[in-house]
């Protein structure tokens, strides 16, 4: 998919990887781009900056997902490529509390679910369209130290690939962004990305690098860091095996 000419729309988009995604849609020349964040001010002041539209969304609400593609698509044009990003990360296992296991998994994972329901149909009608849900290698491997996290991502995961499975060869497009450690605000209070950032942090700005050339290839997983593929080779290869080196790097790290 070539950016130039589309119309898109960036979850997630006040600060970070989304903010970054955004900007960069914009220098490839596409047609509008719609900054939703639940940082009403924070996705005006981006989209300002690229002459987008900027608005406030609560991803986890299914009455502003409907109202942004209504809206989007009545007054900005058929939505080509959607981004969900947005996401919130939730440290510890089991013990965390149930309104915050409700919380990360309406964010994380609900709000693909929302935006797929919306978009899906509307899309197929018109002979396709492309869905960029961003997870993380978390989704592909683990996230040591939260439970929530993982199991969030390895969900909005399965959905990706459920989705990419069913209606991909009606036209629609399915990838996911499944990044290591990345310099935004999730990761500001930990040293260089904590475990995730045992391959080093990438700026938004490189990482978005990675995800036009992979819409471009139109890859299903867009890996910013390569070194996830390899690990995810090692996992499958020999589960019990990767189990145990993940032990380890848990050691080290907590």
């Amino acid at each position: 998919m070539k950016i130039q000419g589309k119309t898109i729309v960036v979850t997630g988009g006040a600060s970070g990887i989304g903010r970054a995604l955004a900007r960069r849609f914009h220098r490839e020349g596409a047609r509008d781009v719609v900054v939703a964040d639940i940082d009403g001010e924070g996705a005006r002041r981006v989209a300002d900056e690229i002459s987008g539209t900027g608005r406030a969304l609560d991803v986890a609400s299914a009455e502003q997902i409907h109202a942004l593609v209504e809206e989007t698509e009545r007054d900005v044009g058929p939505i080509d490529l959607f981004c969900s990003n947005a996401g919130i990360v939730v440290p510890g296992g089991p013990e965390v509390p149930d309104e915050q296991w409700d919380r990360i998994w309406q964010i994380n994972v609900h709000s693909h679910v929302l935006a797929a329901r919306e978009l899906v149909p509307r899309m197929l009608a018109r002979g396709g369209g492309y869905l960029l849900n961003t997870a993380s290698a978390a989704g592909l491997l683990t996230q040591i130290g939260s439970a929530p996290y993982s199991v969030t991502k390895h969900a909005a995961v399965g959905f990706a690939e459920w989705l990419s499975i069913t209606y991909g060869e009606r036209g629609l497009k399915v990838s996911i962004l499944c990044p290591q450690a990345v310099r935004t605000a999730m990761t500001a209070d930990t040293d260089q990305g904590g475990v995730a950032g045992v391959d080093g942090m990438m700026e938004p700005d490189v990482l978005a690098d990675s995800v036009v050339e992979g819409l471009d290839d139109e890859r299903f997983v867009i890996l910013p860091h390569p070194e996830v593929a390899e690990y995810m080779r090692r996992k499958t290869s020999d589960y019990d095996r990767w189990i145990r080196g993940m032990r380890r790097l848990q050691a080290r790290y907590v």
